[in-house]
């Protein structure tokens, strides 16, 4: 069976077709014209879509084929016992979900690195508690340079190694942002651990590779894993029909 997946965010479209579960093409489109005139190519049997950005109806006149819209009432493989389950982001379901499927047992804790940083944790029972939300690293960047009358708008570049003494004000907000969100993982992830001893960590996201040192034998960093979640929740749904 081939699964499309389609992950619309608000800047991006991120793509893949898995075949047996595994990834056989991956891409990201700047938006949904480039993402058709690829589409017809691809060959598939199913298709799921998240988007923040389409409603259902705008997508079924878009895309002309058939496909399932992930809403919060989607049928999932897993137990939500979010107390306010509606006001959870489908994202943050499908990155727990994601996890599971690369790793069949055990306690998860799936960090993504996005926008903001959520924290989203799955028991070894399959039952989804819940989590953590903060700033992420662009956010910290922007709110600092608006809110203050002269810090200055800065960013991280790719390889880049950040000391953790600032020599200059530049190097002290990226050692700021950085070490901050650094530590605080670090800090979220010894707090589980010290609850769950089975614990698996999945750092995803956008951001997730500036922290690939943090790679252990039970810290993983996989920045697509919300594509495996998505395409877990669709092959749940094929086959329940």
């Amino acid at each position: 069976m081939k699964n499309l997946i389609v992950d619309i965010g608000n800047s991006r479209i991120k793509s893949a077709v898995f075949e047996d579960d595994k990834i056989v093409f991956e891409h990201v489109f700047q938006n949904l014209e480039t993402l058709l005139e690829r589409v017809g190519n691809l060959g598939f049997d199913h298709c799921i879509v998240s988007s923040v950005k389409y409603s259902d109806e705008e997508l079924k006149k878009a895309l002309g084929f058939p496909f399932v819209y992930l809403t919060a009432k989607t049928p999932v493989p897993i137990e939500n016992r979010y107390a306010t389950p509606d006001t959870l982001g489908v994202d943050r379901k499908a990155a727990v979900i994601g996890a599971r499927a690369l790793f069949p047992s055990g306690s998860m804790l799936s960090i993504d690195l996005g926008t903001c940083i959520t924290y989203d944790f799955l028991n070894n029972k399959d039952e989804y508690l819940g989590g953590a939300i903060s700033p992420g690293m662009n956010m910290r960047f922007k709110s600092m340079h608006e809110q203050t009358a002269r810090l200055p708008l800065v960013e991280i570049s790719d390889n880049k190694e950040i000391n953790l003494v600032g020599d200059r004000t530049i190097n002290g907000l990226q050692s700021g942002v950085y070490h901050g969100i650094l530590f605080e993982m670090e800090g979220f992830i010894r707090a589980y651990r010290h609850q769950h001893q089975d614990l698996k960590v999945i750092i995803c996201g956008g951001d997730s590779k500036f922290f690939e040192t943090l790679t252990k034998d039970y810290i993983f960093v996989i920045p697509n894993l919300v594509l495996y979640g998505l395409n877990r929740i669709l092959t749940y749904n094929v086959n329940k029909k």
